[in-house]
């Protein structure tokens, strides 16, 4: 009995093995053979994609790995499988790793790059994609919001890959957590190399958001780390915490205008991370606090200099009894062992408070409830000139408790010695960008509650023995070389340039000479004009950063005889046009410079210097969906044209604009009819703090006389307007501007002559967003 016993169970193993599909290696050379291939995979298969441009390929990945055999998506050469055209990928089962891919030259066809889940029932855990470039793979209008890499399922990984140009809406990076499948997740994002992200001009420019308004209640568990952010200047937010329990932990934030922001949800833990600014650009941000239970610890702050919701340490009101989406009251906060290093004004308590602006808000929006019981210890600061504002009180902090912090102010008086003990110590430089307080004596170490799980400082090293205050604890500092770019993102890619001179190439007014030099000409080159008159009959199209410039001090005239409603220059993706010292002349029904209607993939930009301007249906042309992150005329004369600076498609009141940073100095309006400068963002959305426009020292004459609704310069929901210096001569409005008197805009040393006036709207009605 026991004989035949044991011969069953020998056949029963040999039909099971003999059923099982052996592991093994597949190489797939066509988009057919991968996406067959993706979707048949089995435990320990290792399928590698031969080096090649895969285009229009929707891979779904299926598979149940194993812990010990996993299944392998990679390429036969990492960096040289480029997924291009309409194209994802979407990762379904248990230990699936996907590498080497390059995405560039497209865009998703879904809402998702790469999406861990192959519909809401079938999604990835233990999962990752390493080693991976996703390159300006935006969708063809700024509108279509769409994410490169949405978590969903549990226990998944983004690891040392690279990401960067994302242009249009949505965030680059999402943890999704709708259904229980995605919640309590641990995703890891680590070691990547997140790069420069343009500006977008309004909101859904974030590059990691963890949850959503609706899912804020909900345990995430997710951890950044080890990633270098890198010029990340999509919007306000580049972190948006929106779940609870995630790790924020020693990451660097180099030039990035934004901040890492507890958006919603409850309990994150902010440790140990680099702050990088330059002591000019107020747009680089820190930290900033919403909701409850977060611990933001052992952080370098250094030249951040940002202000408001942009500030080192943001801690904002709340809404008392706030919906999801909105802000809740920020209680039982620590704040503690950060170091600040010429960081103006680090500390700003009531951020957002809107209580002045009650009478055009809702009660629901009124941001009254300032923070409770919320700690701040053991903190140092360093100025090397002294600061009178340390503390900024937008709303008091009567809520907040001060303890064990230091600050070498150089002397200056500020006002909150009982909050921050004044002393003298010195810096020990580690690097370009770290210098270390050098504190030559002890001071007191508050211990509060919990502070004994704090247990070590920036560097790792261990404060059981030798605690101190500050990010670091007494001692030498080693280097740790956190620009080094080889230690973030995948190992075969580098976005580090090497500067090269431009070509300058001249050219005569020989009928289509100007326009072959400037398709033949590589970025950043220069086309130089003789003397003359150029004759032009089609739009030139601007595809790359290029100057275009008169030769030496002389003015070649382009005339344009294009056909009406076409640009001079067609500002195409990418096109970045420098012009200088040019008479642009036109017919009247034409345009001086204008983007594409559509599929404007990517940004384009101008700048005019020393041009003359005349007869144009309109100077600048700016169409629905597309952005600038700068548009500039300086010493430049503009007459006679119908329309001047059109900047006012967005009218989707969402927030959105037409270009951060529109600059006219120096320059001369003369009979433009309509339309002289409208430049405009719609919707309250105060998380939208951007549109910046400058208007100096320039004059405007006899314009704006079609002007419907009577006012020259409209900027209406622009939130930083100067207008300084200027004349206003003979211009039939009623206004010449209405400033928006509740956020930063302002006028000074204007002349106004038969022109209207400049007024004030302390609080300008704005539809809300929400």
């Amino acid at each position: 009995m026991k004989k035949s016993l044991l011969i069953i169970a020998m056949l029963l193993i040999v039909v099971s093995c003999s059923n099982e599909k052996v592991a093994q290696s597949i190489v797939v050379s066509t988009p057919s053979e991968l996406i067959n291939a993706a979707k048949n995979a089995q435990p320990g298969d290792d399928i590698v994609i031969k080096n090649g441009t895969y285009k229009d390929v929707q891979i779904e990945f299926i598979g149940e790995g194993t812990e010990e055999n996993p299944i392998n998506l990679r390429a036969e050469t990492p960096g040289e499988v480029f997924i291009e055209g309409v194209s994802n990928l979407e990762i379904g089962g248990s230990y699936l790793n996907v590498s080497g891919l390059y995405f560039r030259k497209g865009y998703t066809p879904t809402k998702d790059a790469i999406a861990f889940r192959i519909d809401s029932e079938k999604v990835a855990n233990y999962s990752s994609v390493s080693n991976c470039v996703i390159l300006d793979f935006n969708q063809e209008q700024r509108d279509k919001d769409d994410l490169w890499v949405q978590f969903y399922g549990t226990h998944n990984t983004l690891q040392n890959c690279y990401l960067a140009g994302k242009t249009n809406g949505g965030p680059t990076v999402r943890v999704d957590l709708k259904g229980n499948q995605s919640i309590r997740n641990y995703h890891q994002i680590v070691n990547n190399h997140f790069g420069p992200r343009p500006r977008k001009g309004g909101a859904r420019g974030e590059t990691i958001q963890l949850g959503s308004s609706f899912t804020s209640m909900s345990p995430s568990n997710t951890t950044i780390a080890n990633n270098l952010f890198e010029e990340c200047n999509g919007e306000v937010e580049i972190i948006s915490s929106k779940t609870n329990f995630n790790v924020i932990r020693n990451n660097v934030f180099y030039k990035s205008e934004g901040s890492v922001v507890t958006r919603h949800g409850n309990y994150a833990t902010i440790d140990g991370n680099y702050f990088i600014g330059d002591g000019v650009n107020k747009n680089y941000g820190g930290i900033r606090i919403v909701n409850t239970g977060h611990w933001i610890i052992n952080n370098y702050f250094y030249k951040i200099i940002g202000e408001n919701f942009r500030s080192p340490l943001a801690v904002m009101n709340g809404i008392p009894k706030s919906p999801l989406n909105r802000y809740n009251q920020v209680t039982d906060v620590v704040v503690a062992y950060n170091t600040y290093v010429d960081s103006k004004s680090p500390w700003q308590f009531g951020v957002g408070t809107n209580i002045a602006q009650a009478a055009v808000l809702p009660k629901s929006e009124i941001r009254s409830a300032r923070a409770l019981r919320t700690v701040v210890a053991n903190n140092v600061i360093y100025n090397s000139k002294g600061d009178k504002d340390i503390i900024i009180e937008h709303d008091k902090a009567d809520g907040v408790k001060f303890v064990s912090n230091v600050i070498n102010n150089q002397g200056v008086a500020f006002g909150n010695e009982k909050r921050i003990t004044p002393t003298s110590f010195e810096l020990t430089k580690v690097s370009e960008n770290i210098y270390l307080p050098k504190l030559t004596e002890d001071f007191d170490v508050y211990q509060g509650f919990g502070f004994e799980t704090i247990t070590k400082d920036l560097f790792g090293n261990s404060r059981a023995s030798s605690n101190s205050i500050g990010a670091t604890i007494s001692g030498e500092f080693q280097n740790p070389d956190i620009l080094d770019k080889t230690k973030y993102g995948a190992d075969w890619y580098s976005n580090v340039v090497e500067a090269k001179e431009p070509t300058v190439i001249e050219v005569a007014a020989t009928e289509g000479e100007l326009e072959a030099a400037i398709a033949k000409a590589k970025p950043g080159d220069v086309v130089v004009l003789s003397a003359g008159k150029y004759s032009v009959a089609k739009s030139i199209v601007i595809n790359k950063s290029i100057t275009i410039k008169s030769k030496e001090n002389e003015k070649s005239e382009i005339v344009f005889t294009g056909a009406a409603n076409t640009p001079v220059f067609e500002l195409n993706p990418y096109g970045i046009l420098n012009i200088k010292n040019i008479v642009l002349t036109g017919n009247g029904k034409q345009q001086a410079f204008s983007d594409l209607k559509e599929k404007m993939s990517n940004h384009f930009g101008l700048t005019v210097t020393g041009c003359d301007i005349n007869n144009f249906d309109f100077v600048l042309k700016a169409y629905k969906q597309t952005f600038a992150e700068e548009i500039t005329f300086k010493d430049s004369k503009i007459s006679n044209c119908e329309n001047g600076i059109e900047l006012s498609e967005e009218t989707n009141d969402r927030g959105d604009y037409n270009t951060e940073y529109l600059t006219i100095e120096n320059c001369e309006f003369t009979n433009v009819k309509q339309n002289v400068i409208d430049y405009y963002r719609g919707g309250y959305d105060e998380s939208t703090i951007g549109g910046n426009l400058l208007v100096a020292n320039s004059t405007f004459t006899n314009s704006g006389s079609k002007e419907k609704n009577g006012i020259l310069l409209n900027h209406r929901g622009i939130v930083n307007v100067n207008i300084t210096n200027n004349t206003f001569k003979n211009n039939k409005v009623d206004f010449v501007s209405i400033l928006w008197g509740a956020k930063n805009n302002v006028e000074s040393n204007n002349t106004l002559s038969n022109s209207g006036k400049i007024k004030t709207e302390e609080n300008l009605v704005m539809k809300l967003m929400y």
